[in-house]
C-alpha cells in the first residue's frame, strides 16, 4: 500500500499540466507534487498513475515515490487564489502525492538515458498504451544524472469508457501503439526484442499487487463492475490480455 500522509500547507501551483497540480508540504516532512482529485480529468487519471508507477519499478524505470495525501478543508479555505481555491475545496480528502525532486530538469535529450532505460520505457508506455511521451510533452525528468518517468495519468485510457461500456480485454490487447513519435524512439534499440524479457517481470501477481496499491476510494463503479474488487479485477484482466498478445501493440525495427 502506499504511504498515507496529511498535507499541512499548499505552497503553488506548478505551471505545467492542465490539471494545475500543485506543490505542498505535508505531515512527514516531505515535499510532494500534488495531483487532485478535483481536477478536469478526473480521479480515474490518479488510478492510472499509480498503476503504472508500480508497474514502472517493477521493470527498473525510475519514478518518482507516491503517497495518498489527505486535503484538509482548512487548506482550501485560506488560498488567496479563487481558481486555486476552488480546485483545492473540490479536492477535499485522499490525493495522489508525487515526491518532489529539486533540481530536476524536464528531459530535452542532451543527456538521454542508456539504451536499455530508453527500451523499457517505450515498451512500458506501449503495454499501457501511453500516448503522452512525445518531444511535444516528454513527462521525463533528469534528476542526478538519472531519467525519471513521470505523469502516466495519460495511459491506461480504456477506462474512461467504462461508465458505458463493459471491460474488454481482448478488444485493449488489439489497440495498436504508434511508438514512432516516442520521445526516445531514436535513443532506443529493437524494443520488440526485450519483450520476452520485461514481461516475464510482470506476472498475474506482479500486476495484482501493482492494482492493489490504488485505494478502494478511487476505484468507481460501473454497471459491470459493481465494487473495488471488481474494478481491480478489471484492470488486471486488461493488462494480461495485452501481455499475452503484444502482436498489435509490440514497437518493431519499422517504428521510427
Amino acid at each position: 500500500m502506499l504511504p498515507q500522509i496529511r498535507a499541512t500547507r499548499y505552497v503553488t501551483p506548478l505551471k505545467e499540466g492542465g490539471s494545475l497540480p500543485g506543490i505542498v508540504e505535508a505531515s512527514d516532512c516531505g515535499t510532494y507534487v500534488l495531483k487532485f482529485r478535483g481536477a478536469g480529468q478526473g480521479i480515474k487519471v490518479l488510478v492510472a498513475e499509480v498503476i503504472v508507477a508500480a508497474l514502472a519499478r517493477l521493470l527498473d524505470v525510475p519514478v518518482p515515490d507516491l503517497a495518498v495525501v489527505d486535503l484538509d478543508e482548512r487548506i482550501a479555505k485560506y488560498e488567496a487564489d479563487e481558481e486555486v481555491q476552488d480546485l483545492l475545496t473540490a479536492s477535499i480528502g485522499t490525493n495522489l502525492g508525487v515526491d518532489f525532486l529539486p533540481g530536476a530538469l524536464g528531459y530535452d535529450g542532451a543527456l538521454p538515458p542508456p539504451r536499455e532505460l530508453a527500451e523499457r520505457i517505450i515498451w512500458l508506455d506501449s503495454l499501457t498504451a501511453n500516448v503522452d511521451r512525445t518531444w511535444s510533452n516528454p513527462n521525463l525528468l533528469v534528476w542526478h544524472g538519472r531519467t525519471y518517468a513521470i505523469d502516466h495519468g495519460a495511459a491506461l485510457y480504456f477506462h474512461h469508457s467504462w461508465p458505458g461500456r463493459a471491460p474488454d480485454p481482448d478488444r485493449f490487447a488489439a489497440q495498436p501503439f504508434d511508438a514512432s513519435r516516442h520521445v526516445l524512439r531514436d535513443v532506443a534499440g529493437d524494443v520488440a526484442a526485450r519483450h520476452a524479457e520485461l514481461s516475464a517481470l510482470l506476472p498475474r501477481p506482479a500486476l495484482v499487487a501493482a492494482v492493489d496499491e490504488v485505494p478502494d476510494e478511487w476505484l468507481e463503479p460501473t454497471p459491470w463492475l459493481t465494487d473495488a474488487s471488481a474494478v481491480r479485477a478489471a484492470y488486471v484482466s486488461m493488462l494480461s490480455a495485452r501481455l499475452a498478445d503484444p502482436r498489435a501493440w509490440l514497437p518493431t525495427g519499422g517504428d521510427r
